[in-house]
Order: structure tokens, then C-alpha cells, then sequence
């Protein structure tokens, strides 16, 4: 109850944000990426650039149940390969928000929404091509490993919306589903803790925040166990369009508000 008075939030508020906390455990042992209608509720029901800082430590909680769950599927060259170019994006994305204001944020994680939206659109039509044509070993490949993980550190670090750009690579690369998941969950668990130092640097993580974030990240756990056990059974395809979907509104609401 201290936790709602402290950010002024109502009933309903805290239950949307616990909702959410529990579809990002869901997303980390299902669906990675789904988490980008986490980000639209956070941003909706707090203010858009604490809201970046109050979901990271959540992020963290479905990051190390999704490691745990899945650390024996990782591809690590895949992963050497990408860290250099999100360190560049994460700086940039730290320097965007030395400046940046609530407003520019709200705009900024609404705009980053709905072009995730879109290349999640584009990527998976083109997701067979692009198979055949290019993998991580060519010089095309290297190119796209270095442009998405320039794309993925910045919009992780403005707006935890890293996700979607980093499954489209995955899922283009030709990652099957365990070892998607895994190369994705020690991917955002390495780069998720490499932000908190610029996240509180920048005021976005401070102990108001961290007392929300315990209470919200006992909803974590049964979402995540919830993915664990619909990983093998869900419709992924028709979940992945029902993501679109509310990305997209999530998107709007941002902009719209």
C-alpha cells in the first residue's frame, strides 16, 4: 500500500503494471519480444521516462529465470559477435536521454514501438529469404549483426525496447526455438545488467523505484513458469500477431496521449 501511495497509483494502475510484470516472465520463457506491451502499460501508467527505469530491474528478474531455464541452448559466437555494436547503441541511447524530457520520451517509446511493429512485419515475410541468402558467417551477416546491435543497444537503453530487433535477428539468423531462447535470454541478461549504472546515473533507478519493483517482480515468477509451460504448446505464429497488434495500439496510445 506505501509502494501505491509513493507513485500516486491507483488500484487499477498497480494491477496493470502487475499484469505486465507477469507477461514479462511470460515473454522470457515463451515469447521474447512479446514484452513490448509490458513497456506500453509501464509507459501508460507512469510516467514515460521513470517508467524506463522501474521496468529494468523487472527485465533483470525474467532475464535470470529465462537463463536459468535455458542457459544450456546459448549460441555464444552469436553473442561475442553482437556485444561490441550494443555497447555503441547503448552509449548513444544514454546520451539521448542526458537530454531528453517526459514528453520527448513518451513521443521517442511510441515511435520506437510502432517501427518495431513494422520490422517485426517486414522481417518475418522476409524471414525465408533471407535464411538462404545471408548467415552470421558472411560479410552481409557480420554487416547486419554490427546494424542490429547498434539498433538494439540504443533502443534498449532509451526504451527497453530491445526485443523485437534483436528476435528479428535471431529468428532471421535461422535460430530454432531453444536456441533462440537461450542466446536471447543471456543476450538481455548481460546487456539489461550493463545498464543499470547508466540507469541510475541518470536518476532513472533510485530506491523509490526499487521498492516497486519488488513488489512487481513477484508476478515475474508465475508468468515465467506460465511461458515455460506453454513454450512447447502455444501457437506461436498467431501470438506473434496478436504482439503486432497491441505493439502497435501501445504505439499509438503513446503518441495519441
Amino acid at each position: 500500500m506505501d509502494t501505491i501511495i509513493q507513485w500516486h497509483l491507483s488500484g487499477w494502475g498497480f494491477a496493470a503494471l502487475a499484469c505486465a510484470a507477469l507477461l514479462v516472465g511470460f515473454s522470457k520463457t515463451a515469447v521474447s519480444g512479446a514484452n513490448t506491451v509490458s513497456l506500453a502499460i509501464f509507459a501508460a501508467v507512469l510516467p514515460a521516462r521513470a517508467s524506463t527505469g522501474v521496468l529494468l530491474p523487472v527485465l533483470i528478474a525474467g532475464d535470470v529465470l529465462a537463463v536459468l531455464t535455458y542457459r544450456r541452448h546459448a549460441h555464444w559466437p552469436t553473442l561475442w559477435r553482437l556485444f561490441p555494436a550494443v555497447a555503441v547503441g547503448v552509449v548513444a541511447g544514454t546520451l539521448f536521454l542526458t537530454w531528453a524530457d517526459d514528453a520527448v520520451m513518451r513521443t521517442s517509446i511510441g515511435v520506437i514501438l510502432l517501427l518495431m511493429a513494422a520490422v517485426t512485419v517486414v522481417r518475418r515475410r522476409t524471414a525465408g529469404r533471407e535464411r538462404e541468402q545471408d548467415t552470421v558467417t558472411t560479410r552481409a551477416g557480420r554487416l547486419k549483426a554490427r546494424s542490429y546491435g547498434v539498433l538494439g543497444g540504443f533502443t534498449t537503453m532509451v526504451a527497453n525496447a530491445g526485443g523485437p530487433v534483436m528476435s528479428m535477428y535471431l529468428l532471421s539468423a535461422g535460430f530454432r526455438k531453444l536456441g533462440f531462447l537461450g542466446t536471447s535470454a543471456f543476450f538481455f541478461l548481460v546487456v539489461n545488467v550493463s545498464k543499470v549504472p547508466f540507469s541510475a546515473g541518470l536518476g532513472l533507478i533510485d530506491g523509490r523505484s526499487l521498492v516497486l519493483d519488488a513488489a512487481l517482480a513477484v508476478f515475474v515468477v508465475p508468468g515465467a513458469l506460465i511461458g515455460r509451460w506453454a513454450v512447447r504448446r502455444i501457437d506461436q505464429r498467431l501470438f506473434e500477431q496478436l504482439v503486432v497488434a497491441a505493439t502497435v495500439v501501445g504505439g499509438l496510445q503513446l503518441l495519441l496521449a
